[in-house]
């Protein structure tokens, strides 16, 4: 699926654009079951948190995070988003890849909290192998007002910065700032992907209508096995990892 230069952009960046990767039929499907799950007509409460740590006045989340929406609705685990993801993950890794966990991120109308700068591997488990990648795609149009993805190109090169965890239940953060990144814009299909160590964030949304994400991570089948074995799948309440952090 994947172009040489496409292939080099990512490893050069940590992070790659990928265009039309659902065409406008699947993400109608997408979209459908997305809002399933985000308006609870399947329950998701045991899977649910608000990632900015509150709530609006209203009691409405801010910004929704649903851990593993394909335990709720299995046949998400066989359609084209999980089978192209882990296609274009052994593409990069060149090696076996699998589905570690999936999730949804839903930025509600009018939410000023933005995604603080992170790695997503500050929220997991050390493991031997830190081969790891996110592929962001976009069910709604992602622009800079509502939300979409910013990344620092080549931070996935640096050590793990410190993280903190400023309010309890919410997201963690580490320093970061958009003079040193890139804002990724995406129509509503297309994905961006990134490395498990690339520093990114995003605004929050100030406009009218959700800003829905479906993120698919992948890694070693045996990292996984690993991860699994220490009773870790992505379900919990997300703690911040017991270590020592690099600046």
């Amino acid at each position: 699926m994947l172009t040489k230069v496409q292939y080099d952009s990512f490893w050069h960046s940590g992070f790659l654009k990928f265009k039309s990767f659902l065409n406008s039929e699947e993400v109608k499907y997408y979209s459908s079951i997305y809002n399933s799950i985000l308006d609870e007509t399947i329950n998701s409460s045991q899977l649910r948190s608000d990632l900015s740590g509150e709530k609006s006045a209203s009691g409405e989340e801010k910004i929704t995070q649903i851990m593993l929406p394909s335990r709720l609705r299995p046949e998400i685990a066989m359609g084209v988003l999980h089978s192209r993801s882990i296609r274009i993950a052994k593409e990069l890794f060149g090696r076996d890849m699998s589905t570690d966990f999936d999730m949804l991120i839903s930025k509600a109308p009018f939410s000023s909290s933005a995604t603080p700068w992170h790695q997503d591997e500050a929220y997991w488990i050390s493991l031997p192998d830190k081969s790891a990648l996110s592929i962001w795609t976009s069910i709604d149009k992602a622009e800079k007002e509502n939300g979409c993805m910013w990344y620092i190109p080549q931070s996935h090169k640096a050590p793990l910065r410190k993280h903190t965890q400023s309010i309890e239940g919410g997201a963690l953060s580490c320093k970061g700032s958009e003079e040193e990144a890139i804002a990724i814009p995406l129509e509503s299909g297309d994905c961006v992907m990134h490395h498990g160590r690339t520093v990114h964030y995003s605004r929050g949304n100030s406009t009218k209508t959700n800003r829905r994400a479906f993120i698919i991570n992948l890694r070693p089948p045996r990292m996984i096995e690993l991860e699994r074995k220490q009773g870790y799948d992505h379900s919990g309440k997300r703690k911040i990892r017991e270590q020592s952090y690099n600046v």
